[in-house]
């Protein structure tokens, strides 16, 4: 029977539920990043090594830097006919299950289990295991998979880390604490190739990327008296430069660390949408500002879906951070 008041698991419920079940759906959110991806990957992994038939779910394209990732080849949006009518699907990095996208088959929520970090997570899942202190969704994935006293290798050590290292942006965000460092350097131990992750990740960049934020950076404006940083990306834009959307991940944090600046924001018309990507330097809160705009995240690190024009978007967003305390 559901309980009708949502409630965080323990590790060992969420463990049980798992040992339970046969069939299992991996689901990642739209427009995959590290940290869902490499979470649900390194948990499909473990369960496989437990004898458990795992997908994976994904409504977009595994991004071209994280390919390397054990699994990532068997992410796909279709899911098989004979998938059994309880197979848990277990959502990664969301605090709402509607982040999937809506080509998601419908699912009840007794086969939902819910694992996060991010602080205002809705707890829609039979199980909820949302640890808001912990630097990545990956790095929750950890208590469950000691929990299963289930062996990590190094395929499974490789997909933990990478959760860490983007969002932790290579150990340089202010979530990278002492038990960060020190789970990394255990995940090394136990295989994970900390050099690729580096290379794929956060190296390797196409030109047209470079040409793409030669004109974001042209673009930049600032505000507040030089502590607020924004600029934008437009299909135009892209098709000046042959880049996709793929090419502005993590281009707000060139923003942000500009001089002075204390929080910036890169706004993404791109496809008929308008998406804004939000950064803190500690000061303001930029999560309680997304909430605002009917987004969310982190205190430092926050996202939304902006519906108007560009033109509009510009200064609501001006105004969310304003009530924050900009």
């Amino acid at each position: 029977m559901i309980e009708s008041t949502p409630r965080l698991a323990t590790a060992d419920e969420v463990a049980d539920e798992l040992r339970r079940r046969s069939t299992f759906v991996m689901v990642s959110h739209m427009k995959p990043d590290g940290d869902t991806l490499g979470a649900g990957l390194a948990l499909g992994l473990a369960l496989k090594r437990l004898g458990k038939r795992v997908h994976y779910f994904g409504q977009d394209a595994v991004p071209r830097n994280l390919r390397f990732l054990p699994d990532a080849n068997l992410v796909t949006r279709e899911l098989p006919a004979d998938l059994a009518d309880d197979a848990l699907y277990v959502f990664f990095d969301m605090s709402d299950w509607r982040r999937a996208g809506e080509l998601l088959p419908p699912v009840q929520r007794e086969n939902m289990l819910d694992i996060d970090h991010h602080l205002g997570n809705k707890l829609f899942g039979k199980l909820n295991f949302v640890l808001e202190d912990e630097c990545s969704t990956g790095s929750v994935v950890m208590h469950l998979l000691r929990a299963l006293r289930v062996p990590i290798d190094a395929r499974i050590a490789t997909c933990v880390l990478t959760t860490i290292m983007t969002d932790t942006g290579g150990f340089m965000h202010s979530n990278t604490t002492a038990q960060t460092l020190d789970l990394s350097a255990e995940l090394m131990r136990l295989g994970a190739d900390k050099d690729e992750i580096t290379e794929e990740v956060f190296l390797r960049k196409r030109v047209a990327a470079t040409k793409l934020l030669g004109l974001i950076i042209d673009a930049m404006r600032f505000e507040h008296g030089g502590r607020y940083c924004y600029s934008y990306v437009n299909d135009a834009m892209l098709a000046r430069t042959g880049a996709d959307g793929e090419d502005v991940e993590d281009v707000v944090n060139v923003l942000l660390g500009q001089d002075g600046v204390e929080v910036a924001a890169l706004f993404k018309a791109i496809e008929g949408e308008i998406r804004v990507s939000l950064r803190s330097t500690g000061r303001v809160n930029v999560q309680a500002a997304a909430q605002r705009l009917g987004g969310g995240g982190h205190f430092r690190a926050s996202g939304l879906t902006f519906y108007g024009s560009l033109e509009e978007a510009f200064p609501a967003v001006d105004a969310a951070l304003s009530s924050e305390g900009l």
